[in-house]
């Protein structure tokens, strides 16, 4: 159509200025990336991250949708931190895991990913510079904490600096008819987040565990009358068709992975901030009535909003538990170390997991 032309020769010139610019815009965060690597700087910074973020999104007028201009810009921060030192992120794997998703959502197609098999391999990893961060899941909205990575915070001296939540929706994938499934695999999280549908769907079929949701998909295109529990990334992965779609318990379910490193991160400020800590309330706290409550108080006192509790065995003694809380503001901020140096006063350990930016 003739009409068509001029409104695609504008769009051509357009983009033309996009490329340009976005080169323009590149060579400048390789030349920050030089002055970086001179000082000793961070490469990543989630609180520069999160302000471009929540920059672009305020310039949106419309008609792009603010999370498909925030997934462009993803792209172009990949993109320069690339050109400015090439990064490692290391993740659960194999290939075309949730948590695959979640480093690549967060970190953009432009660095490098490194699959390990468990989250202490990913942890060691960072602490060894072997990876520049590790991307873990930590709490899912339908099941609640992965206590294994919440663990393992408890010996390690690596922080949080950023967290990222992923819509997780599950697939059953099998080359089997569902009338065939005798045997479903998959992580043993995501069996969980699907129990419902598998027990009214297939109840005669075996549940069985397996490292990964990836890998339960290389079984079931493996092994006759298999099926696998796992998102639709993995099936393409290894060409194994979709039985069903969105099979999970919950429409909305969601898991938050947190990115670990060595440094920790500045504050956003403007209450963008959330820090974690783990805290012991000493041998004797299961025989005082209150000993919560004298815990929270510093904080609430302060205004301090309590996001998240956790308690979990610290496994030195019989009934002695470390706490495991999310709060509202940055470890730096005056009135966060206020409530610190109060709460040392009476608990014996309190240790600070890291502060990074509020998800969203």
């Amino acid at each position: 159509m003739e009409q068509l032309t001029p409104l695609r020769e504008k769009i051509d010139g357009l983009d033309r200025e996009i490329v340009a610019l976005l080169n323009r815009r590149l060579t400048l965060a390789a030349e920050i990336g030089r002055l970086k690597r001179g000082t000793g700087g961070e490469i990543y910074v989630p609180e520069r991250e999160d302000a471009v973020l929540r920059m672009v999104a305020a310039l949106n007028t419309g008609p792009m949708k603010p999370e498909a201009l925030q997934a462009v810009y993803r792209e172009i921060m990949s993109a320069a931190i690339a050109l400015e030192k090439p990064l490692r992120i290391a993740y659960l794997g194999p290939e075309a895991t949730n948590s695959h998703q979640a480093a690549l959502k967060k970190f953009g197609a432009s660095v490098g990913y490194h699959a390990f098999a468990t989250f202490a391999d990913i942890f060691t990893a960072v602490e060894k510079g072997e990876a520049d961060y590790g991307v873990v899941p930590i709490e899912n909205s339908t099941e609640g904490s992965v206590r294994d990575a919440l663990d393992l915070f408890v010996e390690s001296d690596l922080k949080i600096v950023a967290q990222v939540c992923l819509e997780i929706s599950y697939c059953l994938i099998s080359r089997s008819p569902l009338e065939k499934i005798a045997r479903v695999y998959s992580k043993d999280q995501a069996l969980a987040q699907c129990r419902r549908w598998l027990q009214r769907q297939l109840p005669h079929a075996q549940l069985l565990d397996a490292p990964s949701t990836a890998h339960a998909v290389r079984i079931a295109r493996d092994e006759p009358g298999a099926a696998a529990v796992a998102g639709e990334l993995a099936a393409a992965f290894h060409d194994v068709p979709v039985a069903e779609k969105n099979i999970q318990d919950q429409p909305d379910n969601t898991t938050r992975f947190l990115v670990i490193g060595k440094k920790a991160a500045g504050p956003v400020g403007g209450g963008r901030d959330m820090s974690s800590f783990l805290i012991s309330l000493g041998d004797e706290a299961a025989a005082h009535s209150g000993s919560l409550l004298r815990m929270l108080t510093p904080l609430a006192e302060r205004g301090i909003n309590l996001s998240k509790i956790e308690s979990r065995p610290s496994r030195r003694r019989p009934w002695d538990y470390y706490f495991f809380i999310d709060v509202s503001g940055h470890h730096d901020d005056a009135v966060m170390q206020a409530a610190l140096a109060e709460l040392k006063k009476s608990c014996p350990l309190v240790k600070w997991l890291g502060s990074y930016p509020v998800a969203g």
